[in-house]
């Protein structure tokens, strides 16, 4: 009679080089690997998520050591090794995979503890799994608890209080120069991930336009069209300079893209108007010489690092706050899993008593479709409330807490004093 077990497999930054992270992420989406999960009979529910940081799939079987080794070779037999997946493949049960995804959840477990991205990415991963229907009464239960969790962190701890990312601190230092950010331009060179955070942050504080330029033009259309902006060549960069406020650039360019003199000439035509630049790329987009000129602002990702480096200690104190949400809340899940495990033993139990109590009245009173309505909803009462007293001990014994016999001792010990394995569940006469 026991439950299934929920079982996470994955792998992250913490554990796996990109190299190979490379190779498992889901280039084609996630339909075609959901669909293919779904061939594998050990699997009863399951999920799937994949990000640039982590690919985790979670699902509830019978024989994990068995779904284990049918989901590593579906997934990852055809990019890694056996001895790879041994090597890089996490592996967390139960109540160990509760508290992963919880972690996973409120972004204790990210490469910036704090970031909500991963949020959205949990709930874009789950609709794709309830799309194709694979994940069900369990699993739908802990992923919602999952988000709960998330939104309890944020709303109880400063968890995302502080800039510990190069992008958000990137914003913070443009608030500092122009104090509120609300309509300023800002001018995105590049459309990579470090680029979309940025613009995320930067239309939160209330941006008037953002324009993003890089070398293609489709995807920099693409990156705009989320933001409600306008997408430009990098051909276009100088005659963008006379427009905008902040330039973030972050593109994978080689050499300088713009230098001291090309600033220069822009800041005659701006009227010395103040200009702000953040470089965040490796090797660096922008010349530093830039910083020397007037009203122009010029910051690296070394000075964003410091910035960063200063928030570390002070969301390291708010992460403490969360571990000890996420142990509360992965206690409560387990209760509720403990109530399912023993739902069906006491659906039974007051099923077989009932059974027997109303045979016995049976036979004293007669049948209960042969008597006049009063009479039989007067009998119905009784046989409810007999029912009801006869299993309350064993009812409270399963459901009380007790830390020296666990869930699955307690159930056996009630199925075999009420004989509810036998054929027939009624009891033996001595």
């Amino acid at each position: 009679m026991s439950r299934d077990a929920i079982v996470l497999l994955g792998v992250n930054h913490k554990t796996t080089p990109l190299a190979v992270r490379e190779k498992l992420a889901l280039a084609a989406g996630y339909e075609e690997p959901l669909r293919a999960l779904g061939q594998l009979e050990d699997l009863r529910e399951y999920y799937l998520l994949s990000t640039c940081n982590r690919v985790e799939v979670l699902f509830t079987c019978r024989d994990v050591e068995r779904a284990r080794d049918r989901v590593l070779e579906l997934l990852f037999g055809q990019a890694i090794t056996k001895a790879e997946a041994e090597q890089y493949v996490y592996r967390y049960v139960n109540a160990e995979a509760v508290e992963h995804l919880f972690l996973v959840a409120a972004s204790l477990d990210s490469m910036i503890v704090g970031e909500a991205q991963i949020l959205g990415q949990l709930k874009e991963a789950y609709r794709h799994a309830t799309k194709v229907g694979s994940s069900g009464f369990i699993l739908n239960k802990l992923l919602h608890k999952s988000f709960s969790v998330a939104k309890r962190v944020r709303t109880e701890t400063r968890i995302g209080a502080h800039a510990v990312s190069i992008s958000y601190a990137a914003v913070e230092l443009g608030r500092k120069i122009f104090g509120a950010l609300a309509g300023k331009k800002v001018l995105l060179v590049g459309a990579g991930e470090m680029a979309e955070l940025a613009a995320e942050h930067l239309v939160a504080q209330g941006v008037a336009e953002v324009v993003v330029a890089n070398r293609t033009l489709q995807r920099a259309v693409n990156l705009a069209r989320c933001y409600n902006g306008r997408a430009v060549s990098l051909e276009e960069l100088l005659d963008q300079l006379r427009q905008v406020d902040i330039i973030i650039s972050s593109t994978g360019s080689p050499d300088l893209i713009l230098r001291k003199e090309d600033v220069r000439s822009v800041m005659r035509e701006r009227r010395n108007r103040p200009l702000f630049f953040i470089d965040i790329a490796v090797p660096r987009d922008l010349d530093p010489g830039i910083n020397d000129l007037d009203n122009v602002f010029l910051y690296d990702i070394d000075d964003l690092h410091n910035v960063v480096e200063m928030n570390k200690s002070e969301r390291d104190r708010e992460a403490v706050k969360a571990q000890r949400i996420i142990a509360e809340e992965k206690l409560k899940f387990g209760k509720w899993l403990a109530n399912m495990e023993s739902t069906p033993t006491i659906v039974q139990l007051r099923a077989v008593v009932e059974a027997q109590i109303r045979a016995e009245v049976e036979k004293t009173m007669g049948r209960f479709d042969g008597m006049d309505e009063q009479r039989r909803q007067g009998l119905e009462r009784m046989v409810a409330a007999i029912t009801g007293k006869v299993v309350f001990p064993a009812l409270h014994y399963l459901k009380t807490d007790n830390h020296c016999i666990g869930m699955p001792e307690r159930i056996k010990t009630v199925r075999e004093l009420y004989l509810l394995d036998t054929t027939t569940g009624e009891q033996e006469e001595s």
